[in-house]
C-alpha cells in the first residue's frame, strides 16, 4: 500500500490524500488517464511516476520541469517513507507513506485495478483546485483554458 498526500504550498500540511491498495505503478500528472490529477500550469501531462519493484517503490521523473526532492532535481530514486516531493521547482508538494498509515485530511482509498490493469474509477481522480473539490465539468473547463495558454504560449516562443 501507497498513500500519497497533497501537501499545502505554504503551510505543508495535507490537503488531500490518495491511497493505492494494489497498483504497482501510480501515474501523477495533469492529464486525467493518471492516477493523481493535480491541475498547475507547472506540471506536466504525465509528470512523476511511483514504481513498485522488488526492491521496492522508487520515483520516476518524467515531466519537462522536473521533479524535486530537498531542493534537487531527481531522475530516479527509492522512496523513503515520509518523504516529500515537488513536482516542478515551485509546483504542489507531495508526502509518500508507504504501509498502512493512518492518513490526516480528505483521503481517497483506490480500489483495485482490472486483470488488465488500466480501470481505475472515476471517483479516484476528484482533484481539487484552491482547497475545494471541482467536477468533471470544471476539469473539462480548466483543461480547455490550458490547452489555450500552451497553445499560445508555444506560439509566441
Amino acid at each position: 500500500m501507497i498513500t500519497l498526500t497533497l501537501l499545502h504550498p505554504l503551510q505543508s500540511v495535507p490537503v488531500q490524500s490518495w491511497t493505492f491498495e494494489s497498483e504497482s505503478v501510480v501515474q501523477i500528472g495533469r492529464s486525467t488517464d493518471n492516477h493523481v490529477i493535480l491541475y498547475s500550469a507547472v506540471v506536466s501531462r504525465h509528470h512523476v511516476e511511483l514504481r513498485l519493484s522488488a526492491s521496492g517503490w522508487e520515483v520516476v521523473s518524467l515531466g519537462a520541469n522536473g521533479t524535486y526532492l530537498d531542493g534537487k532535481r531527481i531522475t530516479q530514486v527509492p522512496v523513503v517513507d515520509g518523504m516529500v516531493i515537488r513536482l516542478a521547482s515551485s509546483g504542489p508538494k507531495i508526502q509518500i507513506r508507504i504501509g498502512a498509515i493512518q492518513a490526516e485530511g480528505k483521503q481517497k482509498t483506490v480500489a483495485a485495478t482490472t486483470s488488465a490493469g488500466t480501470a481505475t474509477t472515476q471517483a479516484s481522480k476528484e482533484t481539487f483546485v484552491n482547497n475545494r473539490s471541482i467536477d468533471l465539468e470544471e476539469q473539462t473547463q480548466i483543461d480547455l483554458r490550458l490547452s489555450s495558454f500552451s497553445k499560445n504560449y508555444c506560439e509566441q516562443v
